[in-house]
């Protein structure tokens, strides 16, 4: 992939996930309520955090690339979120969605306003067709989200995630390019 993307919008900076992230990362993604439904156990320490920004690095160079973006406000430096499209499968147009924010962020509608700026460039710059996301169905504010954003609901993958010691369903939901427009 070429240069890392820098988005904008009304009130944020979507840019590069860096090593001097890896503090904000390890709030985040260190924080029990907020890694709730995000697939994975709590992070527990800073070379946790180090790895996550490598692994978030590496993933533009995979055969099917991703592209994690961290999220600030105009601002400011530190991050209250990220998001990425992964998985590109170019043959199939398609990949999938992830996303995190911080607790101070929520409630605020920042998650959509980097979402919407995610999902106009995956569409026009990686000519996507169809963009999945998979959601813990009690995470009733992500599937929300994701339905405001024009996502449809397609069906339970039975026991797909285990995390927090137990296996989870997750709901497949997904948008298509048509949808897009």
């Amino acid at each position: 992939m070429d240069a890392f993307p820098t988005l904008e919008t009304e009130r944020l900076r979507l840019r590069e996930i860096v090593m001097d992230d890896a503090p904000n990362l390890l709030t985040m993604h260190g924080d029990a309520q907020a890694m709730k439904w995000f697939g994975i156990d709590p992070m527990t320490g800073l070379a946790e955090a180090q790895a996550l920004v490598d692994t978030f690095a590496e993933g533009r160079t995979h055969a099917n690339p991703s592209t994690r973006w961290g999220i600030q406000f105009k601002n400011q430096e530190s991050l209250v979120g990220n998001v990425g499209l992964f998985k590109w499968n170019r043959p199939w147009k398609s990949c999938s969605l992830g996303f995190a924010l911080a607790p101070a962020g929520w409630g605020q509608g920042l998650m959509h306003e980097a979402l919407a700026a995610i999902l106009a460039w995956g569409f026009a710059q990686m000519q996507l067709n169809r963009v999945e996301a998979t959601v813990h169905p009690d995470n009733q504010a992500c599937l929300k989200l994701l339905k405001r954003l024009g996502f449809e609901e397609e069906g339970r993958l039975r026991e797909a995630g285990f995390w927090q010691g137990q296996h989870q369903d997750l709901l497949v939901l997904s948008r298509l390019r048509a949808d897009f427009n």
